[in-house]
């Protein structure tokens, strides 16, 4: 029998322990305060069971979509995570091989350890860029418009982290300044020390709803909101310009006892009514679970730690695995399901 991706993650991150310091491990594990919303974000997709339907044909279910003109292999997005070269000397590139051999779609971040040209000349398909707007507003216009010009096709706008928030562990990212402004610097003024230069690069916590607009603006490209866990922010994010939200509590790593996105979901799929799409992460850990995703109302869904483990234990193959994983678990639940199609998920499906 092949190996269940759940077998499967649980020998890359074990793999991942024993081959990190134990300060990039942490740094990829850890959540905010006490782990509440870490723990619970895995187990309120768990708590959901699934209504099969049957005569529905016994065809390979499609698995594929589209996302704001980008054709999806399957719906799984691979989400932006910060300082991938803690995982791996090549970091995000290196996630970029693996989500190309797989056939997905990658979020480039602000916040990468590469330059956006060498990851942008991996990804050979659609890619998104993940903005954190910073205090020196001018970098975010021009890291914007590099993205744009290297290919992104979207922008994901992150609203969640005015600040980091606390954790017990992994607060510190173990990179070297240089791997720190990597993107930043060419924008950066000459001979600027690194104490000063990271003021301007903070994450700005006076943004607003405006800022969507201004984003979209600047780059010429749609942007979808990240950080939503309330049906009115949704509305109102979608009213001020976004073309799609990103249902998150960012992993569990920024406020400790936020909902899970599972429980958030329904109300914010029944306050959007189709207006855009919605994606959805935070502890998707199975095929199943991005199953449950879509039948309460998602288009498509979001994994981060997975990838950085499979990243961190065998490189490009192992990001390429861990996604392969959760296409063979959600096409055989579609199938035994009696879904055919991406395009045939109700809310009727789950319970």
């Amino acid at each position: 029998m092949e190996e269940s991706l759940s077998d499967l993650l649980v020998e890359y991150e074990l793999a991942a322990r024993a081959n990190l310091n134990p300060a990039a491990f942490d740094f990829i594990a850890a959540g905010a305060g006490d782990e509440l919303s870490l723990e619970e974000s895995r187990a309120a997709w768990r708590r959901y069971r699934l209504r099969p339907r049957i005569f529905r044909g016994g065809t390979a279910p499609d698995l594929s979509t589209d996302v704001l003109g980008a054709h999806l292999a399957m719906p799984l997005i691979v989400a932006p995570t910060a300082y991938q070269v803690v995982a791996h000397a090549d970091g995000e590139v290196e996630t970029a091989r693996g989500v190309s051999a797989a056939g997905g779609l990658m979020v480039v971040t602000t916040r990468a350890t590469r330059t956006l040209e060498e990851i942008a000349a991996e990804l050979h398909g659609p890619w998104w860029y993940q903005v954190y707007v910073v205090k020196e507003r001018r970098l975010t216009e021009e890291l914007a418009r590099r993205a744009a010009g290297s290919g992104a096709t979207a922008l994901v706008l992150t609203v969640d982290t005015p600040y980091p928030g606390f954790k017990r562990r992994g607060h510190v990212a173990p990179v070297s300044p240089e791997q720190h402004l990597v993107n930043f610097g060419t924008h950066l003024t000459p001979g600027a020390a690194f104490e000063e230069v990271t003021v301007g690069i903070d994450q700005d916590a006076s943004i607003r709803l405006e800022t969507i607009a201004w984003l979209r603006d600047i780059a010429g490209l749609p942007v979808l909101v990240k950080g939503v866990l309330r049906a009115d922010d949704a509305v109102a994010c979608i009213d001020a310009g976004a073309a799609g939200v990103v249902v998150s509590n960012h992993g569990g790593r920024q406020l400790d006892r936020a909902i899970a996105t599972a429980v958030a979901l329904p109300e914010i799929v029944e306050a959007i009514a189709g207006r855009v799409p919605i994606l959805v992460d935070g502890g998707i850990m199975s095929g199943t679970d991005v199953f449950v995703a879509l039948a309460l109302g998602a288009d498509a869904t979001m994994i981060g730690r997975p990838v950085l483990w499979g990243l961190a234990a065998a490189g490009a193959q192992g990001v390429q695995r861990v996604l392969d994983g959760y296409r063979t678990e959600l096409g055989h639940a579609m199938g035994l399901a009696g879904v055919v199609a991406t395009g045939d998920f109700s809310r009727d499906l789950v319970v």
